[in-house]
C-alpha cells in the first residue's frame, strides 16, 4: 500500500479526532498504522493474542524490531488458571521498561493483556539496578541486592529470577530482557558483560552496560496500562467494543477449581485484573483510532463506540487461489491489464524463481516485482492500483508469527533434559569391558602424592571398580526399555564378553546381508526417469508448508536416484509430521508423469485408507489416478481395480501386503514405496527383497534412525534423515492437569465448537468405557466411539474410518493411535494417566494433533491428589515445556532410538540392546561394520586402506600419576564435572576440542593449569591410536607405550611401526624397548607432562617409516 502525503495527513487528522480507518484488509492495516507520526508511543490493541502477534510481526517487518514492542498476558492459558508464564513476564517488563525510557514507537497488545495491572514507573525504577563494564561493583553487595529483590541462587541460570556464581563468573537472569547476562569480575571491577543462551549456556554478544529489573508484576502500587502511558498517547483499536466486552468478561470469571486443588497456580491471580468501568471512563480522555477491514457501512460496531470521523482505504484481501494456477494466471493477467502493479512478497528467494518457472512453463506472460521479506496477509489497494501478494497465500501455506519469548522458553526444557541425562548415584552404568554396574559417585584419590578424580562403580557381590576420568568413553548410562532394570554383571565372570561376542556375530550376519544386497544392486540396470517437468514444479510449489532444508536434500536425493540407471533403495527417516509422505508423493508423481505405475505398500488397512486420502487430496488437480485396495473394499471393487491396474489405467495403487501377492499384476511397475517396513512379516520382506533388485524402492520410517547407526550403515543402505521440524506450524499447546470434569468439558466443548474432533487416550482398555460414560455425562451431545487393539481388525478399521469421516466427534483409544493415523481435523488430544507413558510415547501421541494450520491442544492428565515420581514429573515437564513440533529430536528420545535400531536391524536385536544397553550396542555395531568392510568387502569402501586409518587398535587406554582434573573451585558441581569429563573424553577432533575449551572459558572463567593438561589427553589418545599403541602410561617422569600383541603381523610390518623404530634408532639413550608375555613396549625417559608426551608422539608421526 502506498502511503501518499495526502493519506499520511488524513491519518494524522483521524488520530487527532479519534476517528476510524475502514477498508484496511490484510497487512494494509499495519502499513497504515506504521505511517502514524507521533512523538509519544502508539498503543495498538488487537482482538486476540494471534491478531496482536501478526500485527506485531508486520510492524516489526516495516519499522524494525527496535521500534516495536509487544505486551502479552503474564499467564499461560486463561488468567483464571493462575499459571504464571515467566517468558511472557519478561516481555511485559521489557515493554514497560522501554515505555519508561521512551525508546519504543509502537506497543502491540490485546484485551487479556491489558486486563492485568502493571507496576508503576516508580516501582520499576526502584527495582532496577544498572551495572557497567570497567566500573567498580562489589560482588557480595550485588548478590545481596538480588536476594532482597526475590532472586534465587541456582547452580545454573535457566529462568528469570535466578542467579549463579562460579568463581569470577556471575550469571543473572533479570525480567527485562529475553536473555540472561554473564558478568566476569576481576576483583571488584566488572571486566566484561555478555548475554548468553539459556540452552547452551554460552555467551552471545558483548555489552557495555545492563539494567537488571526484578519481577515487578505483583509489586507495589499496581495500576492500569492507561495510568502508565503518556496521557497524550494514541490508542488504536481493531475493535474497541469487543475489547471492553472482553475486559468485563474477565472481571466476572471465577478462579478455576483446578488452581485451588493444586499448588501449580496462583489463587490470587484475579486480584490483578483492572476495573473495566474505570478503564472505560479513563479511555475517554485519550486520542483513539479505530481500524478495520470492513468497508464503510459494513462495520457492526455499536453506535456509542463508533467514530464520527472516518477515512475509507479501498483495500480488499488477497484472493484465495487454492494453489490453482489457472485461476492465479487469470487473476494476475487481469490485474496487469487493468493497470495494477504486482508485488510478490516472500522470505525465500527461491519462491520467486519457482513462480517465474511455473509461469514460463505454462506460457503465461506475467511480470511481477519481487520483494524480499514477507508480511502476514496480502491485499489489493484499488486507489493506488497496486497488488501486494504473499507467496504463502498463493501456495496456501500457513504463516506463523514468533514472539521473542520463545527463546526464553527453551531454558526450562534444557534443564529438564539435563536432569534426565545426569548421572545420579544408583544409576545403572555400562562399562564396555566389564558390563552393567551401579554408579556410586565421583571420588578424589591420591596417586603418588598427586590429586586425581575417579568414578566408583559397584558390581554384583559388592565388587568395586574405579574408572579413571580418561576412560569415561568406555562408560555409558544404561539405556534400555523404560521401567525395566538391567541385570548387574559380575566382574571377571566372562558372561559379559560372551554376550558381546554373540551380538557382534549376529550383527555381522545382518550387516553382511545388507551390504551384499547393496553390492548386487550396484551392478543391476534399472529405469532412468526423465528430469522434472513443469507439472512437477507446480506440485512441489503447492506444498502447504515451506520445505525444510532436510526435505529439500531428501527430495533431491530421491530424484537423482530415480534419474540414475541404478535401481534406487532409499530409506527416509523422520519424526511424526516431518513431511516424509510429501517426499513420497513427489516421487510417485514423478514416476507417474513418466508413464510408470507406483505401488504404495502400508502395514495396516487403516493406513491404506489414510494414504489414499492424502495422495488423492494432494494430486486432485493433476492428471493421475489414485486407487487403494484393502479388506474394507468389496470384492467387486477390488476385482475392477485389479483389472484396471493390469490395463495400465491406474497410476498409483495403495494397499497392504496383498499388493505384492501373485494375483496383483501391473502393466509397468516403476516405483515401490514402503511405509514402516519393519511392521511386515518375514515372507513379505523376502518378496520385497527380490523385487528391490531392479525396481526403484523408497522406504519410510517414522522412527528416527540414530545418527551413529547411520554412519555405521553407510555403504549398506542409502539414508535420508529428516531431523528439522517444519517451520510455520503452530506449536501444540501442552498443559499438565489433574483429571477433573471442568478441564475435560472445556477442552471438548472448545474443540467441538470449532467443528473439530478429539482423541482421548487411556493406557488401559478396561477404563475406556468408564471414560466414555464420563464424557457423555459432561458433553451429552458429543458422539463417541471406542477403539483398541483387542477388537477384531475389521471392526477396528470401521471404527477408525467412521471417525475419520467425522461420523463421531471423540475417539477413545489406547495407544494404537500412536502409529501412523493422520487426521488433520483432530486438534485436541487428552492423554489420561500421562505419567504412565514414556517420553517417546507421549511425544508420538502428541504428534497426532497439530497436523493442520489450526492451533492444537494436548492435555496431559494425571490422577488428582496422587504424588508423581520425580522421573515422571521431569518427563511431563520436558514434554510440556517444549511444545514445538520437532522437539522429539530435541528430547533426544532414547527409546525412539532403540526402536529405530530394532526396526532397521530386526526385532531380535531388542533383546541384545536390553542386555548391553544402547550405547555399548552401538559401539559393537560400529566395530562389526568396520571389521566386515576391511575383511570381507574392501572393494566396496575406502576403508580398504586400513593401515593409515588407525584400525590396528580400536581404543587406547591412558594411565597417569599427573594431576589432571577440573579443580573443585573451578567447577563446583559434581554432576557438571562428570558431564564435562564425559564430553571431553568422547572428543575425536581438534575443532571439537577447541570449541570445548572456549565453552569452558566462557562458562567458568580462565582455565587452571591442571585442567589445561587434562584437555590434551584426547589428542594424546588419538595420536597414540594412529600409531597403533594400545596403552600409554605416564608415571614417575616416564612414558610407557604398549603395542598390540605379536600375533598381529600386519601391524609390525606397517609404516606406523616403522616410524616408531625410526624414533628408537634416533634416540637410543632415551628409549628402551621391552617385551613381557608376548607384548612389546617402549619406555621413554624424562616425560613430565602430557604436553611433552604429545609432542613426542606428534614428532614420531611426522617421521619417515623405516
Amino acid at each position: 500500500m502506498v502511503m501518499t502525503a495526502a493519506r499520511r495527513k488524513a491519518m494524522k487528522s483521524l488520530c487527532a479526532h479519534s476517528g476510524s480507518a475502514t477498508g484496511l484488509a490484510g497487512s494494509s492495516a499495519a502499513i497504515a498504522l506504521a505511517a502514524i507520526d507521533s512523538k509519544v508511543p502508539v498503543i495498538v490493541v488487537g482482538d486476540s493474542l494471534d491478531d496482536a502477534g501478526y500485527l506485531y510481526f508486520d510492524l516489526c517487518r516495516i519499522l524494525g524490531e527496535e521500534n516495536v514492542a509487544i505486551l502479552p498476558s503474564g499467564f499461560k492459558r486463561d488468567i483464571k488458571y493462575g499459571q504464571v508464564d515467566p517468558p511472557n513476564q519478561i516481555l511485559r517488563t521489557e515493554t514497560l521498561t522501554r515505555l519508561s525510557a521512551g525508546n519504543v514507537r509502537f506497543v502491540v497488545t490485546y484485551p487479556d493483556a491489558i486486563a492485568e495491572c502493571v507496576a508503576s514507573r516508580e516501582d520499576i525504577k526502584a527495582h532496577t539496578i544498572t551495572l557497567r563494564k570497567d566500573s567498580k561493583a562489589d560482588m557480595r553487595q550485588t548478590e545481596q541486592w538480588l536476594k532482597d529483590n526475590g532472586f534465587k541462587e541456582t547452580d545454573y541460570v535457566y529462568e528469570p529470577g535466578q542467579y549463579a556464581i562460579r568463581g569470577s563468573i556471575f550469571d543473572i537472569y533479570g525480567y527485562s530482557d529475553e536473555l540472561p547476562y554473564r558478568l566476569d569480575f576481576f576483583g571488584d571491577e566488572i571486566d566484561s558483560i555478555r548475554t548468553f543462551n539459556v540452552e547452551t549456556q554460552l555467551s552471545e554478544s558483548r555489552l557495555d552496560s545492563v539494567d537488571i529489573t526484578a519481577n515487578v508484576s505483583h509489586r507495589g502500587q499496581l495500576q492500569s496500562i492507561l495510568d502508565f502511558i503518556d496521557p497524550s498517547s494514541i490508542i488504536a483499536f481493531r475493535n474497541q467494543s469487543l475489547t471492553l466486552e472482553r475486559l468485563h468478561t474477565i472481571k466476572e470469571t471465577d478462579v478455576s477449581a483446578f488452581t485451588l486443588l493444586t499448588e501449580d497456580g496462583d489463587p490470587d491471580a484475579l486480584e490483578l485484573v483492572i476495573d473495566p468501568s474505570d478503564f472505560e471512563n479513563h479511555l475517554a480522555g485519550f486520542k483513539r483510532l479505530g481500524f478495520t477491514a470492513a468497508k464503510p457501512g459494513e462495520d457492526h460496531t455499536p453506535a456509542r463506540s463508533r467514530a464520527t470521523t472516518t477515512m475509507a482505504f479501498d483495500c480488499t484481501p488477497q484472493g484465495v487461489y487454492h494453489k490453482n494456477f489457472d485461476i492465479i494466471a487469470e487473476s494476475f493477467t487481469k490485474f496487469i491489464s487493468d493497470g495494477y502493479r504486482l508485488f510478490i512478497l516472500s522470505d525465500n528467494e527461491k519462491q520467486f524463481d519457482r513462480l517465474r518457472e511455473i509461469f514460463a512453463d505454462r506460457g503465461d506472460n506475467i511480470e511481477f516485482e519481487a520483494v524480499d521479506g514477507t508480511l502476514h496477509e496480502g491485499f489489493v489497494d484499488h486507489q493506488a492500483r497496486i497488488c501486494v501478494f504473499t507467496d504463502h497465500q498463493i501456495f496456501d501455506r500457513f504463516h506463523k508469527y514468533t514472539l521473542k519469548s520463545d527463546r526464553a522458553r527453551s531454558g526450562k526444557l534444557a534443564l529438564s533434559l539435563k536432569e534426565l541425562g545426569q548421572l545420579e548415584p544408583g544409576d545403572y552404568i555400562v562399562h564396555v569391558d566389564h558390563g552393567v554396574g551401579k554408579f556410586a559417585g565421583l571420588l578424589r584419590t591420591d596417586i603418588n602424592g598427586r590429586k586425581q578424580e575417579v568414578i566408583k562403580l559397584v558390581y554384583q557381590n559388592n565388587d568395586i571398580l574405579f574408572v579413571s576420568i580418561h576412560a569415561l568413553h568406555k562408560l555409558a548410562k544404561y539405556r534400555g526399555k523404560e521401567g525395566v532394570p538391567p541385570k548387574v554383571n559380575r566382574i571377571g565372570s566372562g558372561a559379559w564378553q560372551k554376550i558381546k561376542d554373540k551380538t557382534k556375530a549376529k550383527l555381522k550376519d545382518i550387516a553382511r546381508d545388507l551390504i551384499k544386497l547393496y553390492a548386487q544392486r550396484r551392478d543391476e540396470k534399472g529405469f532412468a526417469f526423465a528430469p522434472d517437468t513443469y507439472l512437477q514444479h507446480e506440485l512441489e510449489a503447492s506444498f502447504i508448508y515451506e520445505d525444510t532444508p532436510d526435505q529439500v536434500t531428501a527430495t533431491q536425493a530421491v530424484k537423482s536416484d530415480m534419474e540414475s540407471q541404478r535401481p534406487m533403495d532409499r530409506l527416509i527417516c523422520g519424526d511424526v509430521g516431518f513431511g516424509k509422505t510429501e517426499i513420497a508423493i513427489r516421487a510417485a508423481f514423478k514416476a507417474a508423469v513418466d508413464g510408470k505405475q507406483v505401488a504404495v505398500l502400508v502395514p495396516t488397512t487403516v493406513l491404506a485408507y489414510q494414504h489414499f486420502h492424502t495422495f488423492s487430496e494432494r494430486l486432485k488437480d493433476f492428471p493421475v489416478r489414485v486407487e487403494y485396495i484393502s479388506r474394507a473394499r468389496s470384492a467387486k471393487d477390488v476385482k475392477a481395480i485389479l483389472a484396471d491396474l493390469e490395463a495400465g489405467k491406474i497410476d498409483i495403487i495403495i494397499g497392504t501386503h496383498k499388493l505384492i501377492g501373485k494375483s496383483v499384476k501391473f502393466k509397468d511397475l516403476g516405483l515401490l514405496i514402503i511405509d514402516e517396513e519393519q511392521k511386515f512379516g518375514v515372507a513379505v520382506k523376502e518378496r520385497l527383497r527380490q523385487m528391490k533388485v531392479n525396481i526403484d524402492t523408497l522406504t519410510m520410517s517414522a522412527t528416527p534412525i540414530p545418527r551413529t547407526l547411520q554412519f555405521s550403515l553407510m555403504g549398506a543402505r542409502d539414508l535420508s534423515n529428516i531431523t528439522t521440524p517444519p517451520p510455520n506450524r503452530y506449536p501444540i499447546i501442552t498443559t499438565v492437569d489433574a483429571l477433573n470434569d471442568t478441564t475435560v468439558a472445556e477442552a471438548i466443548n472448545f474443540e467441538l465448537a470449532r467443528n473439530g474432533q478429539v482423541f482421548f487416550v487411556n493406557p488401559r482398555i478396561e477404563d475406556l468405557h468408564n471414560l466414555e460414560d464420563m464424557i457423555k455425562r459432561l458433553v451429552p451431545d458429543a458422539r463417541t466411539i471406542v477403539a483398541h487393539g483387542q477388537m477384531p481388525p475389521e471392526k477396528l478399521e470401521k471404527a477408525i474410518n467412521d471417525f475419520s469421516a467425522h461420523d463421531y466427534d471423540i475417539l477413545l483409544a489406547t495407544t494404537i493411535i500412536e502409529s501412523g493415523i493422520d487426521m488433520p481435523n483432530v486438534n485436541t488430544i487428552i492423554i489420561n494417566d500421562a505419567h504412565k507413558f514414556g517420553l517417546s510415547e507421549l511425544h508420538q501421541l502428541r504428534g497426532r494433533v497439530g497436523r493442520s494450520s489450526r492451533k492444537a491442544f494436548c492435555y496431559l492428565m494425571v490422577p488428582p491428589g496422587k504424588p508423581l515420581t520425580p522421573d515422571a514429573r521431569r518427563r511431563l515437564q520436558a514434554i510440556e515445556s517444549f511444545s514445538d513440533l520437532g522437539s522429539g529430536i530435541h528430547i533426544a528420545m532414547q527409546d525412539l532410538d532403540i526402536r529405530g535400531a530394532g526396526n532397521l536391524l530386526g526385532a531380535e536385536q531388542s533383546g541384545f540392546i536390553a542386555d548391553l544397553g544402547y550405547e555399548t550396542y552401538q559401539k559393537i555395531l560400529r566395530e562389526a561394520v568396520v571389521e566386515l568392510r576391511t575383511e570381507e568387502f574392501p572393494e566396496l569402501t575406502d576403508a580398504g586402506n586400513a593401515a593409515d586409518n588407525g584400525d590396528f587398535v580400536a581404543d587406547c587406554t591412558i594411565e597417569s600419576d599427573l594431576e589432571l582434573l577440573l579443580p573443585f573451585y573451578y567447577v563446583p558441581q559434581e554432576s557438571e564435572r562428570i558431564a564435562l569429563y564425559q564430553e571431553l573424553d568422547n572428543i575425536e577432533r581438534d575443532d571439537q576440542l577447541q570449541a570445548f575449551e572456549e565453552r569452558l572459558t566462557d562458562r567458568f572463567g580462565r582455565i587452571p593449569d591442571a585442567a589445561h593438561e587434562l584437555l590434551l589427553v584426547p589428542r594424546l589418545r588419538r595420536t597414540a591410536r594412529r600409531l597403533g599403541i594400545e596403552k600409554v602410561v605416564l608415571k614417575q617422569g616416564q612414558m610407557f607405550l604398549f603395542f598390540v600383541d605379536s600375533t598381529n603381523k600386519a601391524y609390525y610390518q606397517s609404516p606406523m611401526f616403522g616410524r616408531l623404530l625410526n624414533y628408537l634408532q634416533a634416540h637410543p639413550a632415551r628409549v628402551q624397548i621391552r617385551e613381557r608375555n608376548g607384548r612389546r613396549s617402549f619406555a621413554i625417559a624424562k616425560v613430565l607432562t602430557v604436553a611433552e608426551a604429545l609432542s613426542i608422539l606428534d614428532s614420531i608421526l611426522n617421521l619417515e617409516a623405516i
